[in-house]
């Protein structure tokens, strides 16, 4: 007679965010911006850093790869550059998994914020990172790529569409539900005015008007052919949108969370309902509502009736 067997215990969830993006990004000051967010939300939350390049974090941090491998150290070691140094240490955490599982094992009530590595290379070619995430999710991780670009790129059109095409390529190298975030909102104006109006950017409008925009140098218009074709590829593809967000604006810090929270199927509790809505009520009034795309553009961003007295001033 067969013997029944006891059913697998179930692995509990765990939710957080993967944040990635290029060097200079705004990751660290990020996971320490919602870190804080977080707290103040009652949420439990701990952050991990992923990043071996990184030294004096300004966060706690619950996890440390540090404590399994450094870049400099490699770097001595193995006389290896910044880049192969870096991937070098992705491979090693890869290789070391039960490290990484024994030092999550006190946070699974946790949310939790990984902070990852800034070498690009990392989420569009290489495996190691995206290992570390599919063996995340087999633990019982549901995290949301937090994939974050730096905003002054939509100052010019050439750079926007690599940061498209970066984009896209990470969306479909990671395989993790995903928010693609334009930090920094608050610098943009630093460099240079954009063409467009910015829901012409985060929405990822039709970029034919980008085209018509890099036809105007004399060096780009020796490849439109290249940039038609890049242009179709996003545009077939219609995964790219962007987030604004300031990390000191609590009203953008809540939009983006919210769309994570969407991404990765975290649902708010009664109680952090009622946290969050005291908290907003308290940053920008009793009337709190979700800021649109409209309402960065008009915080940091300056009107054309702006504009217009702007350019006045310079001519006279």
């Amino acid at each position: 007679m067969a013997t029944a067997t006891a059913p697998a215990p179930a692995v509990p969830t765990t939710f957080g965010q993967a944040v990635i993006g290029p060097p200079g990004s705004g990751k660290t000051t990020y996971c320490l911006g919602m870190s804080t967010f977080l707290a103040g939300l009652g949420r439990r939350v701990a952050v991990v850093n992923l990043d071996p390049a990184n030294e004096g974090t300004p966060y706690a941090c619950a996890v440390d790869i540090g404590e399994l491998v450094t870049l400099p150290d490699v770097m001595e070691a193995l006389k290896l550059g910044p880049n192969g140094g870096l991937v070098y240490c992705m491979e090693y955490l890869e290789a070391n998994l039960d490290w990484l599982h024994d030092r999550l094992a006190p946070f699974r009530s946790h949310y939790l914020l990984f902070d990852c590595p800034g070498q690009v290379e990392l989420c569009t070619h290489h495996g190691a990172l995206r290992s570390v995430f599919a063996q995340l999710a087999q633990w019982g991780f549901r995290l949301t790529a937090a994939h974050l670009v730096d905003s002054h790129y939509c100052t010019d059109p050439a750079k926007f569409i690599s940061v498209l095409c970066t984009s896209l390529s990470t969306m479909l190298h990671v395989e993790l539900p995903h928010v693609n975030i334009l930090s920094k909102m608050d610098l943009i104006e630093q460099f240079g005015k954009l063409a467009f109006s910015l829901d012409y950017y985060t929405e990822v409008l039709d970029l034919s008007y980008l085209l018509d925009h890099l036809a105007s140098d004399p060096f780009f218009r020796h490849y439109r052919q290249l940039n038609e074709k890049l242009v179709q590829l996003i545009e077939d593809y219609s995964l790219v949108s962007f987030i604004p967000l300031n990390i000191q604006d609590k009203e953008s810090v809540q939009r983006v969370l919210q769309a994570v929270d969407k991404a990765n199927g975290y649902c708010f509790g009664v109680a952090e309902q009622r946290s969050l809505e005291a908290m907003m009520s308290t940053a920008v009034g009793a009337d709190f509502h979700f800021t649109s795309t409209l309402g960065i553009q008009e915080k940091y961003l300056p009107s054309p009736e702006e504009d217009a007295v702007e350019q006045e001033d310079m001519h006279l």
